[in-house]
């Protein structure tokens, strides 16, 4: 049966708005067993402080919900919700839409460059086998780009859909890795949090308590996350304001640039830089998922 704590807040397309069918999905992938219980409330769930359960429900729903096969990552590498990675890409579409004035662009013709893509190549993945886009994934991390190319390699169906390409800067987004007149319909990415590992770490900390951890798994100290997922010069607020300026310096690289912004306080500076670009149009669309808030900014150049 399906857990009866709805996921409402997601996106109206969302495949996991009305919770997840545990049946179905240990049947999709029998690993998952392993880890099922019941929670608190008497419902089935597993121990999201555990990260074992965590990748083994991921491969359940990637499974079952997108047909995506021998998906996994580095030890130590982010273990992403499933449930809000989906939801970044159902509103893109929404965003894409008003450009086509019409149904949800769908197939190869609709190009997306994920800035950023990590070990787990999550945005290509379900992006390609959600709406048939083709996707740019960028990755400066040799261990997370090898790990997305083989992620790829193991969907055969979405391999001519997915172009995973190194990045030798962090610092640097679009230049190196958008080539001569490639032209992207929007560009995405989910930055590094934190400005620095001790940020990171208590973080985590803070996390693994809320989550209940047991002693062993309060001991790892970066659970879920290498330091280049996790922390960055500048953190969230720096990141994006260094994708701001490079953008302004190819206004035509993608129709609608966005990106992901955790923390509501940094809106005022990053909307101050927009302005000092000279973007054309400026959305903040917001999103949820249970108690986590987030949203996509998303801007555009005059033409």
């Amino acid at each position: 049966m399906i857990r009866p704590a709805q996921k409402n807040q997601l996106h109206p397309r969302n495949r996991f708005r009305e919770g997840y069918d545990f049946p179905a999905l240990i049947v999709c992938h029998p690993a998952l067993a392993a880890f099922v219980k019941p929670n608190a409330h008497g419902d089935p769930s597993v121990d999201f402080a555990v990260p074992a359960a965590v990748m083994a429900l991921n491969q359940a729903l990637l499974k079952q919900a997108y047909g995506i096969e021998n998906w996994d990552v580095p030890p130590g590498y982010l273990c992403p919700p499933i449930p809000g990675r989906s939801d970044y890409l159902h509103y893109l579409a929404d965003l894409l839409r008003i450009d086509h004035a019409g149904p949800i662009p769908r197939g190869r013709s609709i190009a997306v460059l994920d800035i950023g893509m990590g070990a787990n190549c999550i945005y290509p993945l379900i992006g390609a086998s959600e709406y048939g886009w083709r996707f740019v994934g960028t990755e400066t991390d040799p261990v997370a780009l090898r790990s997305a190319k083989k992620l790829v390699a193991a969907n055969s169906k979405l391999a001519d859909l997915i172009d995973c390409r190194q990045q030798t800067s962090p610092f640097v987004y679009f230049a190196g890795v958008v080539k001569t007149g490639e032209v992207f319909h929007a560009s995405m990415c989910n930055p590094p949090f934190h400005a620095s590992a001790a940020e990171a770490a208590e973080s985590s900390r803070r996390k693994r308590r809320h989550l209940g951890g047991t002693r062993e798994t309060m001991a790892i100290l970066n659970f879920g996350g290498q330091a280049p997922e996790l922390w960055c010069e500048g953190g969230e607020l720096g990141f994006v304001q260094r994708m701001i300026a490079e953008s302004a310096l190819v206004p035509r690289a993608c129709r609608w640039f966005t990106s992901l912004v955790s923390k509501s306080e940094h809106l005022p500076r990053l909307q101050q830089a927009l302005r000092v670009a000279q973007a054309g149009e400026v959305r903040t669309i917001e999103m949820a998922q249970g108690q986590k808030k987030s949203r996509i900014l998303a801007w555009t150049f005059p033409i």
